[in-house]
């Protein structure tokens, strides 16, 4: 699957876009668990980034698109930090004088204070695990190949069935990272399968073009293939029909919508009857199946931390690089 997508993400599980940094910093403090955050940016008054997250009982995934240069600064984790960057530059400045590359990943222990430095427009992986058995320095090329647990990962993000599976897929990650890195071996690396030419412009139409209206035997003449053969063929190599494909896609785009929502009373029915949900109740079920929650609670979410942004807004939390 590599060649579906130059920057694998969590879209399904965005919670902030465009945001400003105090929401930020509010959205690190409470995903991470960690009470002492801290944020400096190039430009302060302007958007910090993107941020997604899916949290499993195994742990936290968060997914952190930087529009300008930055520095995370965190004391007093929990547990141990991964950081895995997807793209751009990154380092980890560890207990103040010690400052590493990030590449392939950095492994931080909960007794270190960390400061996560990263150019704008870089993409950076973190994972907190709920316990972590492993080693606390495993080796680089142990490393290289949990970074490579994690970007098989994030393709198969976008492919997931629900929420069930996507916590189950989160589950099994967090349980292979740990056994990797306790046993302290390393394999070959794995190639994913690169997906059918066919299938990707199928996929790259359903994508790109949110005004288009489902119509198999359309999608089939655009792949090339019958529409049996183009149903088999998406099944096989994504696990996914074509029509459950368009379906979550559509889902997404109504995500980002609720997620940008600045209104007082969000349209929430009127963004669904944009993306073709005619029925409110079908469309709620839906949702809550694709994403573990309902359409009101992922407004509420970035609510509660504009609610609580500008506690954290102190000068010396947030300040120019």
């Amino acid at each position: 699957m590599r060649n579906l997508t130059a920057k694998p993400d969590l879209d399904a599980y965005l919670r902030l876009n465009r945001a400003a940094a105090g929401e930020w910093q509010a959205a690190i403090r409470e995903l991470l668990a960690c009470d002492d955050v801290g944020l400096t940016l190039e430009r302060p008054q302007t958007v910090a980034g993107s941020l997604s997250s899916l949290s499993v009982d195994r742990g936290v995934v968060c997914a952190l698109d930087l529009a300008q240069d930055a520095e995370v600064h965190l004391c007093g984790l929990p547990g141990t930090l991964l950081v895995v960057p997807v793209a751009g530059q990154c380092d980890v400045l560890v207990n103040g004088d010690c400052r590493q590359p990030a590449f392939p990943m950095a492994a931080i222990t909960s007794s270190q204070a960390i400061s996560v430095r990263a150019c704008g427009q870089s993409r950076l992986i973190l994972l907190n695990p709920e316990q972590w058995c492993g080693s606390a320095r495993p080796g680089q090329g142990v490393l290289a190949w949990m970074a490579e647990r994690v970007n098989h990962f994030l393709l198969r993000s976008n492919f997931f069935q629900d929420h069930n599976d996507a916590c189950a897929a989160a589950d099994s990650l967090f349980d292979e990272l740990d056994n990797i890195a306790r046993e302290g071996g390393c394999e070959p690396n794995e190639t994913p399968p690169e997906l059918d030419r066919r299938l990707l412009r199928v996929i790259d139409k359903i994508r790109m073009e949110p005004a288009w209206e489902f119509d198999l035997q359309e999608l089939a003449n655009h792949s090339g293939v019958s529409e049996r053969n183009l149903y088999y063929l998406m099944k096989r190599e994504t696990g996914m029909t074509p029509y459950r494909f368009y379906q979550r896609c559509r889902l997404i785009r109504v995500r980002r919508r609720l997620v940008d929502c600045q209104c007082d009373v969000p349209h929430i029915s009127w963004y669904a009857a944009d993306e073709g949900f005619s029925h409110l109740g079908r469309f709620a079920a839906l949702y809550r199946e694709h994403f573990g929650e309902l359409p009101s609670e992922t407004v509420q979410w970035r609510r509660r931390l504009q609610t609580g942004e500008a506690a954290l807004e102190a000068p010396d939390r947030i300040v120019a690089s």
